[in-house]
């Protein structure tokens, strides 16, 4: 059963291009019943905003900036998330910004019991980032969309300039979690290392290098071995990973 979201939107702080393909994203969480975005609708800068709103049912609030200098839309985001925290109408929060001023509103929501996920720019400040369950770049989506236009399937990374590349610092990352969950033999349940790596860096994702899922992500990488396994029903595969420079010592 899908748990209920509410979506709420930094108006003056993203992006109105990917806004269907953000939902679709939110939609794999659980079910967006409240979708709100926060912004000054006087201003010119919104209006490309206007007709996506429609086509996505998303509802404008407006927010004057009463104060030059001053985010109002902020303070109107934090009100009305408390006080749908209060309803105890949703179950979690997909909070869409780029402002580090939503970190203490995202730890306060996770204080309370609540899912939130967070969706941003990856000039996201890491402080909001790390206060999320889950962190998604628009960047994302935007080589998702990009990439259903071209009709292209393939698994190997793009070389687009906003495609991360695997360096050390990812695969020691990777390493350490598949150790902590490995068993006698070095194995761990690839679901369980997905799992641990966004709980430790809610803004892993394999989509960041290339990849639409994690196992390619391993598969791509040399150091890791990867081991397909029947369940004990027989009816599925169930995938588990280890470090090849352990097997490899092991063997010797």
């Amino acid at each position: 059963m899908d748990i209920k979201l509410a979506v709420l939107i930094d108006g003056d702080n993203i992006p109105s291009a990917y806004v269907k393909e953000m939902m679709e994203e939110i939609a794999k969480y659980g079910n967006p019943t409240i979708k709100r975005i926060y912004g000054d609708w006087t201003k010119p800068d919104l209006s490309k905003w206007k007709v996506v709103l429609l086509e996505n049912a998303i509802t404008p609030i407006q927010q004057y900036g009463y104060t030059k200098g001053k985010n109002a839309t902020d303070s109107a985001m934090i009100i009305d998330a408390m006080d749908i925290l209060y309803s105890q109408k949703v179950d979690g929060f997909c909070l869409v910004s780029s402002d580090s001023d939503f970190t203490r509103l995202a730890t306060r929501l996770r204080e309370a019991g609540m899912q939130v996920f967070g969706i941003g720019e990856k000039k996201t400040p890491n402080p909001f980032i790390v206060a999320c369950d889950k962190f998604i770049y628009i960047e994302i989506l935007k080589n998702q969309a990009e990439e259903d236009e071209s009709e292209s399937v393939d698994e190997k990374p793009s070389s687009k300039d906003n495609i991360d590349k695997i360096t050390a610092k990812e695969i020691k990352f990777i390493s350490h979690t598949i150790s902590d969950l490995a068993d006698d033999d070095g194995w761990a349940f690839l679901g369980d290392v997905g799992s641990l790596l966004q709980k430790k860096q809610p803004n892993f994702d394999s989509r960041n290098y290339g990849f639409q899922k994690l196992m390619p992500l391993i598969k791509s990488i040399p150091n890791f071995e990867i081991e397909r396994r029947e369940d004990s029903k027989g009816r599925s595969k169930l995938i588990y990973v280890r470090i090849k420079e352990k097997s490899m010592k092991r063997g010797k």
